[in-house]
């Protein structure tokens, strides 16, 4: 009897364990589907690239200029970017998760915009970061819909992030992950190739937590091969804590 059961008993485990082997499968990621360092490729539709958006003139069809991202407020209406999108707030709107034409999530006026005196007196690349909040629509605040990314100020020189952000010339964000360097005290940067204008304002997230924005010096860049970010300091989270203050 024992022997006549063992076959059978053998074959219950051997699908036991294909189902859970099929089940995990599943569950893992594949680590092919996410660029190696250093490599830009379109963003996937996913809760991250939701959170991220682009700014435009008057509506979608004034065309994006910049990105920006939702981070979290008390408010739960607070978005960061670079101060030098925000030379014209009044008809600046913001469309997070835009894509290929159309807003998933709505398209938001700005109300109140924080930026550092240090821009305002003399623009200078040091305090290229801003923080605005959205007017609700109907009640209903934008990271009720997409969540907001936290914010980490202090980081390693050598910081590894992700930047997601919208070139003027494409419907679909770009994504690029890759460590950073300090290009002086007070400026990091990334290569990350194909972040050319409209990228301003893009997140540098390092652990999904914004750790700068896509700005700074020479405007965030000249060449599209290179990227900066203000190093966020004092004034920055000074700045922040305002802004995520209000509401």
């Amino acid at each position: 009897m024992i022997q006549t059961n063992l076959p059978r008993r053998a074959a219950r485990i051997l699908l036991a364990l294909t189902a859970v082997a099929a089940l995990v499968s599943v569950d893992v990621p594949d680590a092919r589907a996410v660029p190696p360092l250093g490599v830009t490729a379109e963003a996937p539709p996913d809760a991250t690239s939701a959170r991220v958006g682009a700014l435009f003139a008057g509506g979608l069809d004034g065309g994006h200029f910049c990105t920006a991202a939702v981070v979290r407020g008390a408010g739960r209406d607070l978005i960061a970017t670079a101060a030098h999108c925000l030379d014209h707030p009044d008809s600046t709107v913001f469309a997070p998760g835009y894509r290929d034409g159309k807003a998933p999530y709505g398209v938001w006026r700005l109300d109140r915009v924080y930026v550092s005196p240090g821009w305002t007196d003399g623009e200078d690349p040091d305090d290229d970061i801003a923080f605005a909040t959205l007017v609700p629509q109907g009640g209903v605040r934008v990271e009720d819909l997409v969540g907001g990314f936290p914010v980490a100020a202090e980081q390693p020189d050598d910081v590894t992030v992700t930047v997601l952000g919208y070139p003027s010339d494409r419907e679909a964000p770009l994504r690029c992950a890759n460590s950073t360097s300090l290009f002086s005290d007070t400026q990091r940067r990334v290569d990350c190739p194909e972040l050319s204008g409209g990228t301003s304002g893009s997140p540098w997230l390092a652990d999904g937590a914004l750790a700068g924005v896509l700005g700074g010096h020479e405007g965030g860049g000249t060449v599209p091969e290179v990227s900066y970010s203000a190093v966020m300091g004092e004034a920055a989270r000074r700045l922040y804590r305002d802004a995520a203050a209000a509401g």
